[in-house]
């Protein structure tokens, strides 16, 4: 998880998410869970290096990484070839879908080929815009999220997008990019990127390129923090973000409430729910090994089979343990994968931001 770097105000919350299965199991079950934490720092070769000590350790499963940009490179290049499992909360590229992984990448987060529909819709339908220029991070998640919302705001709203600007990760300046992004004056700006870069972005922006326009960001920029950090109303900003909707959510959020004193955030029900399902398949399998955790993830997750979810988790176990057939169902979704590892059925939030919080105003669904 990103504990540091451009996403670690957001990966923090989402690795407790992560490790809340393990509290919940402690002393509860004849098994012992382990886990090992370890900081992609938001950067793909520290990711490579986590991953590389988790593997060195013996863990059969990951749950990570956040940024989408450090899952491809950690997944290819650490994950697949040492034959561990990795199950994502949080990494949304469309790109994932397709990795060549061997059926050993999972995500109970979707696929952003689905929000760039959803921040289309926003912007079109809601919000009245037919023109647009999106501002993304240059990584997996940005282009390929900035793509996809592109292709749908032109061919299904009629919209037209007048310029696709990448930047980098915590630069000193978005200034230029700023610039080039609203030249040609588009009624909204999608932003695509995570919080210590958004932070400096948005500061530039109020402070020399706010002409009213209306502005979307994604999930990476989901922060409670951000517009006390920016100092701004940041009236003017809705977000998109896949939101926890799954069947446990309510027992999750006591059970996240009670461990944390806080709220959780965007993509913690996800973090809890690839950790459980792991830790339910690694039961199945009957051993630390990747293949045969691999082989009982849908197992674990997908209907058939008793019913259980956060706060159940040691039933489950037990259930498991007897071979006996479960279906987890999970506080971010019901958590059924499909052939490639996806989520069969998403929902997203809709958020405006209102006394400096983001506060969710609607919803969109995704398949059944």
């Amino acid at each position: 998880m990103p504990l540091t770097g451009d996403l670690g105000d957001l990966g923090g919350p989402i690795r407790d998410g992560a490790i809340l299965p393990a509290a919940e199991l402690e002393g509860e079950t004849d098994f012992t869970f382990d886990i090992q934490e370890e900081d992609t720092e938001t950067n793909a070769q520290a990711g490579i290096s986590g991953a590389e000590t988790l593997v060195n350790n013996g863990f059969p499963a990951v749950t990570g990484a956040a940024s989408s940009g450090v899952t491809m490179q950690v997944t290819q290049q650490v994950l697949i070839p040492n034959e561990t499992v990795g199950c994502s909360p949080a990494s949304t590229s469309p790109a994932i879908t397709d990795l060549d992984d061997d059926d050993f990448y999972f995500r109970t987060c979707p696929s952003d080929a689905l929000q760039g529909q959803v921040i289309a819709q926003v912007g079109a339908e809601e919000l009245g815009n037919t023109t647009a220029a999106t501002m993304y991070v240059n990584n997996d998640y940005g282009q390929a999220l900035s793509e996809s919302f592109t292709s749908t705001f032109e061919s299904d709203h009629g919209g037209e997008v007048s310029a696709q600007v990448s930047f980098e990760q915590e630069q000193n300046s978005y200034s230029s990019q700023l610039e080039t992004a609203l030249e040609g004056e588009p009624d909204m700006l999608v932003v695509i990127g995570y919080p210590a870069s958004g932070i400096t972005l948005f500061r530039d922006y109020y402070s020399d390129f706010d002409t009213g326009e209306d502005i979307v960001v994604t999930d990476g920029l989901l922060s409670n923090n951000l517009p006390d950090e920016v100092d701004n109303d940041m009236a003017n900003v809705t977000c998109t973000a896949p939101k926890a909707s799954g069947p446990g959510r309510d027992a999750f959020d006591e059970l996240y409430m009670e461990e944390y004193d806080r709220q959780p955030g965007v993509f913690n029900a996800h973090a809890y729910d690839a950790t459980a399902v792991c830790f339910l398949a690694n039961v199945y399998a009957g051993e630390n090994s990747g293949p045969a955790v691999r082989d009982n993830m849908r197992k674990a997750a997908n209907p058939e089979g008793e019913e259980f979810g956060p706060g159940e988790l040691a039933e489950a176990v037990e259930a498991a343990a007897a071979g006996d057939d479960i279906n987890y169902q999970g506080a971010s979704s019901a958590v059924n994968f499909d052939d490639n590892g996806d989520m069969r059925a998403v929902a997203y939030g809709i958020y405006e931001v209102e006394d400096r919080d983001f506060t969710e105003v609607d919803q969109v669904a995704f398949g059944g």
